[in-house]
This record gives structure tokens, C-alpha cells and sequence, in this order.
């Protein structure tokens, strides 16, 4: 078999073409495919055979690997590898080791008679660094890119009976340059394998952002649908209807043919554009004849219909009250059938910068954040909805309210959680060029890289209401590469801000037009502290790390809250980190350790620095979260002794949005340590501030 597909000769080795992204990769979307009767699970047990490097093919000796899972934690001979700042290899981009660990995986499915005739697409969740896809020995595809999916349309190369399909995983390419995070190396396929299916003609997309007005209480939804027709000529006829239950009356639409803009007409028209191109504000049927006229002036595009919906009373989404609407879409053909759906959660929020504050429906938040990184003690990369869920619980119970994804997109799984149980997330694009910061920035053989993958984060997680954040990246400089991929991010989703560590690193005053937060990492709290008070400041300041969870850090959290509860302009941070790194590693005695850098006998390493989380490889928390549970708890309690002998405390609700009447409180009165009196009392309803 050759390596990549389209023409692409093998000589070229992609792995080391840093321009080259993806072959024959489908467009990001938001869409999940979860039901089951049009869709194909293939995880499990594949054959597998480890080479020693990308070119070489398969022998005849197969043995067998768990999908998802990372061959470095299955008994192979490529071991796990850890790495802070320097890169796990000699060598400068965009060229590789020619010594390349290689997975080649294989299995066969068959397709149910009932797809014949039908698209069919192979979905791999994530594959670490390269993707090269062949279905029956025929190529499909490439894909770069370690923490998000990637799908292929593989219509053309099934057919009925028995197929093959073989995914060949590349573990160092040029992409590594651009993933050299803090974090354990491994290889192999880590989130979930599926084929779905889907008409000749179905839904591409929908992009649903659901906002606020003025008054925070009115909900906005700006509803964006795209149909794929695929090769089959446009027909008149088809709709889209959209659907929030209980909130609006149904939406119907039918999807417009391509037209190209219209032409200006003089009278009336012209103006009303001269108007409209000197900002007038416009009367309800000004506006509504400039709506008129701008579909003839800028018509949509073909299959892609859109609707603005005011809802009234609405209940909104934050961290403290998770509040989710059901969306439902429905594509129906000409003839009234439906066929195609998608089903969403959505919350209604708004999130903005104003002055030295960011705000979460007009109200500002205090972040109690954690940084987070996919890990198990167990199986390295690939985390079970079971153990993000579990995470995501204690970090609630201990008071967090804020995760940054460091430093890639998390499973949509986690996603869906954080909407769920209320938690703001940072979502951070899968660049960091820690070893080369100050260059791979301006290198345009990686701007597709930096673009592409800022990018297809957006429009996979654009409709999470858990999202308040697109962060461009970790460690790597500030670049033109960097401009690109926020310009990009600005026009596709302005309701939310940027956030980038490398574009305020050495001057936290001066403008910036990729971050909309003053974001340092390990800031000292004078620093923090002169910052705001020096007149200077232009964006609230939000640690993106602090309080290194190592040995005996985390001592100060205490004075970093006073710091930041008694300066306007600071408004809180994300612990390092979530995670101690420790793999459960057998030793030949028979014993059990958590082990870390070199424990594999990998080289180059960087030792004992994966172990700085606060909670242990088996989750069991801290000393230092019980702290941050009680400085970010809900209820501050305080009394004078004055006030005690007069049998009076202060009860203080410390959140950002509720009011305390969903709590009970217990109270017990001791003398030398000996209970006299106590009862169970339910707090009064107050309001937060």
C-alpha cells in the first residue's frame, strides 16, 4: 500500500511537511452521530503491528491492540515518554527521527444492507501525531492534529460484504514540533473509532449561539443550518425546521439556491444604502426593507439557512445554575420526509469584556480555576466519560468553578459535562512550540497548522455554552501565525473573548488584538497587586497558571485571594495543575509504582516534573484543595466576640449569582469543647455580593 492518498506520492513523507494538514479530511462540525441505528461502533481489540518506522510495511505476525487506547501502555516496545520544554528527539523541524515508532492498526466490518447507496463516514476521534487512512488497500486520507477528530468520506471504497480498513498511526512528525506540551509522549489511537451514516443529502452544520440581551433576562438565538447536497443537484423544496421546546413556535425555512449578488438599483434602494453606509439608525420598516434589500445585495448561501429568535424570560446558563434548553433540527425533503436530525443542549448566557472586568451575564465572576490534562494512571491519553465526569464532580465539591483545557480540546464528552454540572472552561487550541517558541510563530510553513487548528476547535465546540474562552495556544511565542488564527477566530465567533498567554508576555499595557485578558503564568503576587493599581492596566488579569501544585507549593493561596478579592481588575487564575502524572508502572519484583520521567528508560526526559497536581494519579485530593474549597466556598461566616456573646454571626454569600436559599446550615455551640446546643436551619435567601 502507498501512504497517503490523492495523488500524493509516499516519497514525499508527509510526517515531515509542515504545510500539509490534512488529505481528504471532511469540515469541522458540531454534529455528534451518536444514534445508533446509523452508526457503527468499532472500538475494541484490532490487530496491530508496531514498526519501526513509517515507511516500512507489515509483516505477517500481527498481535492485538485496544482501540482507543495508546500502544505505549499495552506491553509494547515503545515505551511512554516524558518531556517538559525540550523536544523527545534531536533533530529541527519540520524533519522527524527516522526512527519513527509506527502503528499499523487493522479489523474489518461489514455495512448493513440498508446503507447501500448511502454516504458513509469513517469518524477517529483522535490520533497522535499522524492519521493516514486506507479502506481495502485504497488510500483516504490524512490527518494531523493529536487532540481532535478527524472523519473521512469512505462511500466510494465500501461495499457489501467484508471490508478492511486500516489505520496507520505515525507518532513523531512535524506536528510534534507543534504539540510539545508538558505531558507524557505516547502513541496510538485515543478517542473512540465509529462509522455513521448519513442521505446523499444531509445536515452539514448547525452553529446555534445562544446570548442575552441588555435586560439579562430576554435569551437571543442566532441559528445558523447548512445542508450538504453533496454531488446531487439543487432542488427547490427542501426545509429546515428548528425547534426549542416550550420557547418559541417551530422554525421552518427552505434552503435557497445560489444566486449571485443582485444589483444595485437606483430610487429607493440606492437610498436606503446610502443610509444604511452613514450608520442611520433605522425605524422598524427601514429595518425591515434594509432586511429585504441586503438578501438581494448579499444573498446566502446555497443550502444555508439562518434565523434570529428572541426569547422572552428566559432561564440563563452559569457555572453556579446550569441551566440547558433542548435544540432540535430537522431536514426534510421535499416530499415531507425527514432525513436527517440533530439534537443539542444549549444555554443562554452572555459574556463580555467590559472595562477591567470580564462578565458573565453583567455579573463579574470570580475564576476559581484548575488547568486539566487528559490523563489516567492507567492508560495514558485516553480518559472514559466515566473518569471525566469524576473529575469534573470533585472539582465542584472542592469549589472550582473554571477549567482551562491544557493545552488542546477535550473530548466533546467533557464538554457536555461542564455544560451539565456548571463549570466556565477556557478551550485551548493543540499549539504549543515550547522548545522553538520565539520562531515556529513566524514560520508560514506552519501558519496552516496554527490557523487549521485554532480553527476546527471553534467549529467543533462553538455551541457549548461551558465555553466562555477560545485560547489560541500555550507557550509559543507571538507571531504572525498567531495573528492569522485570531483574525480567524474573531470573525467567526465574536461572542466570545480571546485569551493568549505569549501576547502579553514581557508587557502586560500595551493593546492587543489577540487576547482580551492579561493573562500571566506564575505571576508574584506584588507583581499582580502593583498591576492593578498602577493605572495602567487594559484587560482584567486571570492567571492562566499559578500556585504550582509541586512538593510543598500551593502555600500561598491565601494571600493570592486576598490579593485578588481586594483589587479591582484582578479576578482569579488556574491552578497548576489538576493531575499528578504517575503511571501505574509493574516492577520485576512484583511491586507496584506510580512511575515518571525515565522510569521507562526514556531519554531525554525531564524526571519528577510531571508529578505537580493536586490531586494524586488516583484522583485522592490534596491537603492543598481542602484550602480552595474553603477560600472559594459559597458562605464566609464571621462574628466578633462581641457579636458572639450576643449570640449574632454575619452570614456573607460569597457567589456571583444565586442567592443561599438552596443551602441548609447546621450550628453547634461548645464550652471547653463540649457540644450544649446546636440545630439544623436552613440559610435565608440571600443574594449574592
Amino acid at each position: 500500500m502507498t501512504l497517503v492518498s490523492s495523488g500524493i506520492s509516499s516519497a514525499l513523507r508527509p510526517w515531515a511537511v509542515a504545510e500539509l494538514t490534512s488529505v481528504g479530511r471532511l469540515p469541522m462540525h458540531t454534529l455528534r452521530h451518536d444514534d445508533p441505528t446509523s452508526r457503527i461502533e468499532l472500538d475494541g481489540t484490532w490487530q496491530f503491528q508496531l514498526l519501526a518506522r513509517p515507511e516500512q510495511q507489515p509483516g505477517p505476525i500481527w498481535t492485538d491492540a485496544v482501540v482507543p487506547g495508546c500502544w505505549t501502555m499495552q506491553g509494547q516496545a515503545d515505551k511512554p515518554q516524558y518531556t517538559n520544554v525540550q523536544m523527545p528527539f534531536a533533530g529541527r523541524p519540520p524533519v522527524p527521527p527516522a526512527d519513527n515508532p509506527t502503528g499499523v492498526y487493522e479489523r474489518t466490518f461489514a455495512i448493513p444492507a440498508a446503507w447501500q447507496g448511502r454516504r458513509i463516514v469513517l469518524h477517529v476521534g483522535a490520533a497522535e501525531t499522524v492519521l493516514i487512512v486506507s479502506v481495502n488497500d485504497v488510500d483516504v486520507g490524512l490527518s494531523k492534529d493529536s487532540h481532535l477528530a478527524a472523519e473521512f468520506d469512505i462511500s466510494g471504497v465500501v461495499g457489501p460484504g467484508e471490508n478492511r480498513l486500516t489505520l496507520r498511526v505515525v507518532k513523531w512528525s512535524d506536528a510534534s514540533w507543534v504539540e510539545d506540551q508538558d505531558q507524557w509522549k505516547h502513541g496510538g489511537i485515543t478517542r473512540s473509532v465509529f462509522l455513521y451514516t448519513t442521505g446523499p443529502v444531509h445536515l452539514a452544520d448547525v452553529q446555534a449561539t445562544a446570548g442575552l440581551t441588555d435586560d439579562l433576562t430576554t435569551g437571543t438565538l442566532d441559528l445558523r443550518v447548512e445542508v450538504d447536497f453533496g454531488d446531487r443537484p439543487f432542488e427547490p423544496g427542501w426545509l429546515v425546521e428548528a425547534l426549542v421546546p416550550g420557547r418559541h413556535e417551530p422554525l421552518s425555512g427552505e434552503l435557497p439556491p445560489s444566486a449571485a449578488p443582485g444589483w444595485i438599483r437606483e430610487g429607493p434602494d440606492r437610498d436606503l444604502i446610502d443610509r444604511h453606509t452613514q450608520g442611520e439608525t433605522f425605524d422598524e420598516a427601514g429595518q425591515a426593507a434594509w432586511t429585504v434589500l441586503n438578501r438581494v445585495l448579499e444573498p446566502a448561501a446555497e443550502g444555508s439557512v439562518s434565523w434570529h429568535v428572541d426569547l422572552p424570560s428566559i432561564d440563563p446558563w452559569s457555572a453556579e445554575q446550569p441551566t440547558l434548553h433542548p435544540l432540535s433540527i430537522a431536514l426534510r425533503a421535499p416530499d415531507g420526509t425527514v432525513v436527517d436530525r440533530a439534537e443539542f443542549r444549549i444555554g443562554f448566557r452572555r459574556v463580555e469584556i467590559r472595562g477591567l472586568d470580564l462578565l458573565i451575564n453583567g455579573r463579574r465572576v470570580l475564576i476559581h480555576g484548575v488547568n486539566r490534562h487528559d490523563f489516567d494512571q492507567h492508560t495514558g491519553h485516553v480518559i472514559s466519560p466515566e473518569s471525566m465526569r469524576a473529575d469534573l464532580v470533585l472539582m465542584k465539591q472542592l469549589n472550582i468553578n473554571a477549567v482551562r483545557t491544557s493545552h488542546y480540546p477535550n473530548d466533546p464528552a467533557f464538554l457536555d459535562l461542564a455544560d451539565e454540572l456548571g463549570l466556565y472552561v477556557i478551550d485551548e487550541a493543540d499549539i504549543e512550540s515550547h522548545a522553538l517558541q520565539a520562531s515556529l510563530c513566524d514560520d508560514p510553513r506552519y501558519l496552516e497548522a496554527w490557523v487549521s487548528r485554532t480553527a476546527r476547535m471553534v467549529q467543533r465546540d462553538r455551541n457549548h455554552p461551558s465555553v466562555i474562552a477560545w485560547s489560541l495556544g500555550n507557550e509559543s511565542g507571538h507571531g504572525a501565525n498567531h495573528e492569522a488564527a485570531g483574525a480567524w477566530v474573531r470573525h467567526a465567533d465574536p461572542s466570545r473573548p480571546l485569551h493568549y498567554e505569549g501576547a502579553i508576555r514581557f508587557d502586560w499595557t500595551k493593546p492587543q488584538a489577540i487576547t482580551d485578558i492579561t493573562c500571566p503564568m506564575y505571576p508574584a503576587i506584588d507583581q499582580i497587586v502593583a498591576h492593578a493599581q498602577s493605572g495602567k492596566q487594559i484587560h482584567p488579569l486571570i492567571m492562566c497558571e499559578y500556585s504550582h501544585a509541586m512538593g510543598n507549593s500551593n502555600g500561598t493561596l491565601a494571600e493570592y485571594w486576598d490579593a485578588i478579592e481586594g483589587n479591582p481588575g484582578l479576578q482569579g487564575g488556574f491552578i497548576w495543575e489538576w493531575w499528578d502524572h504517575g503511571l501505574v508502572q509493574d516492577l520485576p519484583d512484583g511491586r507496584r509504582r506510580w512511575a515518571y520521567g525515565g522510569d521507562f528508560g526514556d531519554e531525554p526526559n525531564d524526571g519528577n516534573f510531571c508529578i505537580d497536581g493536586l490531586v494524586w494519579p488516583d484522583r485522592r485530593p490534596k491537603p492543598a484543595l481542602f484550602e480552595h474549597k474553603q477560600l472559594a466556598a459559597p458562605v464566609r461566616i464571621s462574628a466578633s466576640a462581641a457579636d458572639l456573646r450576643r449570640g449574632r454571626i454575619e452570614v456573607h454569600n460569597r457567589l456571583d449569582v444565586r442567592d443561599l436559599g438552596w443551602l441548609k446550615a447546621s450550628w453547634e455551640l461548645a464550652v471547653d469543647g463540649q457540644p450544649v446546643a446546636g440545630d439544623r436551619l436552613a440559610l435565608p435567601s440571600i443574594g449574592p455580593g
